[in-house]
């Protein structure tokens, strides 16, 4: 494991040396930059943006008490899982028919539509066929139901029913659906993602789809298996001279008698080309990279994410801006935890490479990821399948002591809905609040901790109440939970 680590780090070193030829040599590459700007944009990694900030930061001290309150549980909030006592829901003598939906986006788009495709049968009293799942875009993954989920079934082709508002409600389904079921014996919905309402549903049929979410969807043994492994190394991990074992991850649950528990921080960094293109903000790397993400956009999107009309400055000030590396990173040390905090970074691909992550790394030196810690044999299993590489992430995302997000996003709602449900520490970051800070270059380390630190004390798993048209799954108060 850890030679494949050593390996990656190499690698690492060597492209940081390619990134610098642009800077010594500027004359030999401005002719490609015309050429090939997305090519030499991600080459040419920006410099940090906050310096500033990062010098204090890399010499922060954070005192035992400080630590103690960070790494506090979430404490008992008055409400707890209800789902459990739930009888099991009685099945109808005969099903009405079949129905098949047809999910786009990624695993955790994909996921909540496998929820409301569930209680769209309860609606419809039908059998739902296993969702089929297209191919995403994006990530070019073709990964089907069986592969990541616990569950198998046949999936057959059928009507489809296309005109499904965004949001619909149980009489729509009823009104619209349930005659082409009764037709047919066999109906289905596509697109669906998104296509039913949280509003205004019989009570059974919400509990019905927390239970699904919470519970229900199980992933598959090899996902689990390489999830608890990676949680082992990160919670007990070896010394150098163990970890150069072959077999260190199954090696590594010996270790356990030998000490005691470690705690761990997951991160999920969703900071890959389309995030940053999609997001329209600068990200400090120039005139290339802007016109290479320009030219992103209109080839994925083809005219339908525009460039902003506002300014970067609006943008952050808004918290429209994902968080680079950098600045999760400073915002993590600004929260209080140190430089020996033991960091799993979750994500697909970093724009920019190591060379945007370097910073990050010099905040969190014990940072790991999949690379490193699962050897070459257990990634193959999961090696080109964006879906299954998300669902290791967040197995892991649940089974940490906190989880943090640099932004927004499906991974964020998920799991942030799910560990709310079983009550685990999260903190969501204060976009709005942190895009200003980091706009204002005069601010001292003091002064931005402080403001850190003030700005997030509502945001690290308090529960918040669902609101009107918000999403089940990333709000599951009140409607998942009971009265503690």
């Amino acid at each position: 494991m850890r030679e494949g680590c050593h390996n990656h780090r190499r690698r690492t070193m060597t492209g940081a040396l390619l990134l610098l030829l642009p800077l010594l040599f500027p004359s030999l590459f401005t002719p490609f930059s015309h050429a090939f700007p997305s090519l030499l944009s991600e080459l040419n990694a920006p410099n940090p943006r906050h310096s500033r900030l990062l010098r204090s930061a890399l010499e922060r001290q954070t005192s035992a008490e400080q630590q103690t309150e960070l790494w506090r549980p979430s404490p008992i909030q008055g409400s707890k899982p209800c789902l459990r006592q739930d009888s099991t829901l009685s099945l109808p003598e005969k099903s009405q028919g079949y129905i098949q939906v047809f999910l786009d986006g990624g695993l955790n788009q994909q996921r909540m539509g496998i929820c409301d495709a569930v209680a769209l049968a309860k609606i419809l009293n039908a059998t739902l066929i296993i969702p089929h799942l297209e191919v995403n875009p994006v990530w070019k993954d073709s990964s089907t139901f069986d592969e990541i989920f616990d569950y198998y079934a046949a999936a057959i082709r059928a009507n489809r029913v296309k005109t499904a508002p965004v949001h619909a409600s149980a009489n729509w389904c009823l009104d619209n659906v349930s005659p082409v079921l009764q037709s047919y014996g066999i109906a289905a919905v596509a697109p669906f993602s998104h296509r039913l309402a949280f509003d205004n549903m019989p009570k059974y049929i919400q509990r019905l789809r927390c239970k699904v979410n919470f519970q229900a969807l199980v992933f598959v043994p090899h996902i689990r298996d390489l999830g608890d492994s990676l949680v082992s190394c990160l919670r007990y991990p070896l010394n150098t001279n163990e970890a150069g074992s072959s077999n260190y991850l199954t090696r590594v649950t010996d270790s356990k008698d030998k000490q005691g528990s470690g705690k761990f921080v997951v991160l999920h960094l969703r900071f890959d080309k389309d995030m940053a293109a999609h997001s329209a903000c600068d990200f400090g790397g120039g005139k290339a990279e802007k016109l290479a993400l320009a030219k992103y956009r209109q080839v994925i999107w083809q005219g339908r994410v525009l460039n902003s009309q506002f300014t970067d400055e609006e943008l952050r000030s808004q918290g429209r801006c994902p968080l680079t590396p950098e600045e999760i990173g400073l915002l993590l040390a600004a929260l209080g935890f140190d430089n020996n905090t033991r960091l799993y970074l979750a994500s697909h691909k970093v724009y920019g490479g190591e060379a945007r992550i370097s910073t990050l790394r010099s905040l969190f030196p014990l940072m790991e990821d999949k690379k490193c810690l699962a050897s070459s044999d257990e990634r193959a299993q999961i090696k080109g399948k964006s879906s299954l590489l998300a669902a290791v992430d967040y197995y892991v995302s649940m089974h940490s002591d906190i989880f943090i997000s640099a932004s927004p996003g499906n991974m964020h709602n998920a799991v942030v809905g799910h560990r709310t449900y079983e009550n685990m520490k999260t903190i969501r970051p204060n976009m709005a609040l942190l895009g200003q800070l980091f706009l204002n270059k005069s601010l001292t380390w003091v002064e931005f901790q402080e403001a850190v630190v003030e700005g997030h004390k509502s945001r690290q798993g308090l529960l918040r109440l669902r609101r009107s048209q918000q999403s089940i799954y990333t709000y599951p108060t009140p409607d998942c939970m009971c009265s503690a």
